[in-house]
C-alpha cells in the first residue's frame, strides 16, 4: 500500500540514521512550510494545472504526515487519529447522506454542513 510506504520513507527519514534536518523539525519550524505548500496548492487551482494540482497536493500531505509522524514521536496523536478525526467528521457534517436530514440542493447541503459544524463547538 502506497500510503504505508510513505509512513515509512517518513520513519526513516525522521530515523537515528535518517536525516539531520528533518529529525530537528518541529510542528513550529514546519509552520511556514505547511503555509507554502497549501499556498502553492491554490494556485496550481487558479491556474487550473492539475498537473501542479497533484505535485502540490503531494506536498501538503507531506505536511500533514510530517506533523503527525512528530506528534507519534511524541505520544499525542498519530496519522491514523487524524484520519479517524476527520472521517468522524465528514460523517457527523454530512446528516443528509450519513443520517435522516434531507438535502436537495448543494445550499441545503452546505445549510446542513454548518449547522451540524455549529452543534459541534
Amino acid at each position: 500500500m502506497e500510503f504505508e510506504k510513505l509512513l515509512g520513507i517518513m520513519d526513516t527519514l525522521l530515523g537515528e540514521n535518517g536525516c539531520a534536518w528533518d529529525r530537528e523539525q518541529t510542528h513550529e519550524s514546519l509552520r511556514a512550510h505547511m503555509i507554502e505548500e497549501c499556498h502553492e496548492a491554490v494556485e496550481a487551482i487558479d491556474k487550473k494545472d492539475t498537473a501542479g494540482l497533484c505535485e502540490e497536493l503531494g506536498d501538503v500531505l507531506l505536511q500533514v504526515v510530517f506533523h503527525a509522524k512528530l506528534a507519534e514521536r511524541a505520544g499525542t496523536f498519530t496519522i491514523y487519529d487524524v484520519i479517524d478525526g476527520l472521517s468522524q467528521k465528514l460523517i457527523r457534517r454530512h446528516s443528509h447522506v450519513f443520517g435522516d436530514d434531507k438535502a436537495v440542493s448543494a445550499k441545503d447541503a452546505l445549510l446542513l454542513w454548518q449547522a451540524n459544524k455549529a452543534k459541534e463547538k
